[in-house]
């Protein structure tokens, strides 16, 4: 497992533009690029959604249709930081972002919660139309 810290959410008008990070840290198994990560958000009353994930050393990346063309995921192992780009904001993409890890690659299975073992607190993030 590892520690996970996210920052970098807020309030913006719908097409704007944020960037979160999650910070990593003590990890009980191996490093930084052993780790896939992914990001998730959550609305009251709604399930947990994936909304994009990259693999260890960054070679596979995957995102929910919702957010393709809109939000890059990207990853510095070095800085044991992950990163998600969102661009072209909508309000409906108003929610709490999570940050989480596992060791490896979960593949085509990475849209669920139960793939992943360490989770962050989240960030939330509100765009206003």
């Amino acid at each position: 497992q590892v520690q996970l810290v996210e920052s970098g959410g807020g309030s913006v008008q719908a097409g704007g533009s944020l960037r979160l990070s999650c910070a990593a840290s003590r990890y009980t198994y191996g490093t930084s690029g052993d780790y896939g990560m992914a990001w998730f958000r959550q609305t009251p009353g709604k399930e947990r959604e994936g909304v994009a994930a990259i693999s260890p050393r960054g070679g596979a990346i995957a995102y929910a249709d919702s957010v393709k063309g809109r939000f890059a995921i990207s990853r510095d192992n070095a800085k044991n930081t992950l990163y998600l780009q969102m661009n072209s904001l909508k309000p409906e993409d108003t929610a709490m972002y999570y940050c989480a890890a596992r060791a490896g690659w979960p593949g085509s299975t990475w849209t669920r919660e139960n793939e992943y073992d360490s989770w962050g607190q989240g960030t939330q993030v509100t765009v206003s139309s």
